[in-house]
């Protein structure tokens, strides 16, 4: 340990012999060192706080549903009421609204009116998992199991031999909500997709890998013995369970959404305890950097806005992704509070105009098994900062709200890197088109991962930090 920090001293006192040409280096010839060498032990410390705390939120934020019920919590902690409550709005004000329990909107007022523009960073908060089917329940030797399907992007094989926690809602015809939550707490059972052994699958390992496991094949188990005093099959006594602590019937699980997540908390990973291992970093790294960042500003020129929306991982659909008209919306009945009776649909669409948007998903990093998937030029490291994403092809930000954004990190010295799939092989995509085709000003942020879309994935501390800063200093501008 104390060669470590030994060794880093070193480093930094190298460093700090010509900063300015340092500085330069980096920022003019984009010849940047690991962020983390650039950190004073008080920094170090604020990185690795900031991180238990992303830790700890994420743990329990492992849906759509669950994100917006505890970022509510937070943010009513921090002293935001919901814009239904509030009748005059004031510069300062903290706000949020929640649009059916799965997006979430939250606002400190500016002091410039709102029909002058927002200040908004957006992120989705759904991530790979698998969901219950509608009438999922079913037997097969003497095994209860689940029928899933799946959600997102995934490799069918790594969702198997893994502990899985059920989580969502059950909404019964009487109108009343149950919440579901089991596997995350140490005494709570776990379910899991068993994997032939290789003693009895040889014959198989010649398949293709993405023919290995079939998507139809991602059935939990989730009963086991087969009789009980009163002769009831193991389906039948997991109907007996769900009805005496849920309330619910086989027909109940029709109008569910129920989803299975990986069950193990996020952890330290490495030596160093530098990166950090966890399931929905796809995209809840993003959204809880936007969600902090939000909750700390005060007094801010231009209305700011953390914008958290679900369904992106499978197309921006439903009237809680980013395709819906929710957002127009908002602004809209917020344009409509300040303007009143002069309030005219030219006007909201040059607030629309006035807008800057700041749309932040993570995106895969070079990989230290397979560096060759990258260009390396142009390709984003663990530990460098934020990525600007540059794709080509016409899915870039305009040239000079690119320099905009530059500018505004170099002045408040948040790292920053860029990302360029490699051509023809590569790609991925986020929020932020849904929004540019309203006209408003949109740029694409990241933080690499690596092992992206699966049930874990490893984000670097440094860069979390990074982006919390860089949406802080977003909200906080002022010309």
């Amino acid at each position: 340990m104390r060669n470590r920090y030994c060794m880093i001293s070193m480093l930094m006192s190298l460093l700090s012999m010509n900063p300015a040409h340092a500085q330069s280096d980096c920022l003019d010839e984009l010849d940047c060192e690991s962020s983390w060498l650039q950190l004073t032990d008080a920094d170090r410390a604020g990185v690795f706080d900031f991180a238990q705390e992303y830790m700890a939120f994420i743990h329990e934020a492992r849906t759509e549903l669950s994100f917006v019920a505890e970022a509510v919590r937070l943010a009513e902690a921090n002293g935001f009421r919901p814009l239904s409550e509030v009748d005059d709005l004031a510069p300062g004000d903290k706000i949020y609204e929640v649009n059916r329990d799965r997006t979430l909107s939250v606002m400190v007022i500016g002091s410039e009116p709102v029909s002058a523009g927002f200040h908004v960073v957006g992120a989705h908060i759904d991530s790979p998992r698998l969901d219950l089917k509608p009438r999922p329940l079913y037997q097969d030797n003497e095994f209860a199991l689940f029928q899933t399907n799946y959600h997102g992007g995934l490799k069918y094989h790594q969702w198997t031999n893994l502990p899985l926690a059920l989580m969502g809602r059950i909404d019964k015809k009487d109108g009343t909500t149950v919440p579901v939550s089991i596997g995350l707490r140490p005494d709570d059972p776990v379910f899991m997709i068993p994997e032939l052994s290789p003693h009895v699958d040889r014959g198989r390992n010649s398949r293709p890998l993405g023919e290995f496991i079939e998507p139809e094949d991602l059935d939990p188990v989730v009963g086991h013995i087969p009789m009980d005093d009163s002769g009831r099959a193991v389906v039948d006594q997991v109907l007996a369970y769900l009805a005496e602590e849920y309330g619910v019937t086989r027909a109940d699980l029709v109008s569910a959404e129920l989803a299975l997540v990986p069950a193990g908390a996020p952890r330290d990973m490495g030596f160093d305890r530098g990166l950090i291992a966890a399931y929905g970093q796809d995209d809840r790294l993003a959204a809880y950097a936007a969600l902090r960042a939000v909750l700390e500003v005060e007094n801010p020129q231009k209305t700011t806005m953390a914008y958290l929306v679900d369904n992106e991982e499978v197309g921006n659909r439903n009237n809680t992704g980013a395709r819906s008209d929710h957002f127009a919306d908002l602004l809209s009945r917020l344009v409509y509070r300040e303007l009143g009776s002069d309030y005219r649909e030219p006007l909201f669409r040059q607030t629309l105009r006035a807008t800057r948007f700041v749309s932040v998903d993570v995106n895969p990093g070079i990989n230290p098994m397979n560096p060759g998937a990258w260009e390396r030029g142009n390709a984003p490291k663990l530990g460098y900062g934020v990525n600007l994403k540059l794709y080509g092809q016409g899915n870039n930000a305009n040239s000079e709200f690119v320099a905009w954004i530059r500018a505004l990190l170099d002045d408040n010295q948040v790292p920053w890197q860029t990302i360029t799939y490699r051509v023809g092989s590569a790609g991925g995509g986020t929020i932020g088109g849904e929004f540019s085709r309203q006209n408003i000003e949109v740029i694409d942020f990241g933080v690499p991962l690596l092992s992206i879309h699966t049930p874990y994935a490893v984000s670097s501390k440094v860069d979390v930090y990074s982006l919390y800063r860089a949406a802080k200093a977003f909200y906080q501008f002022s010309e």
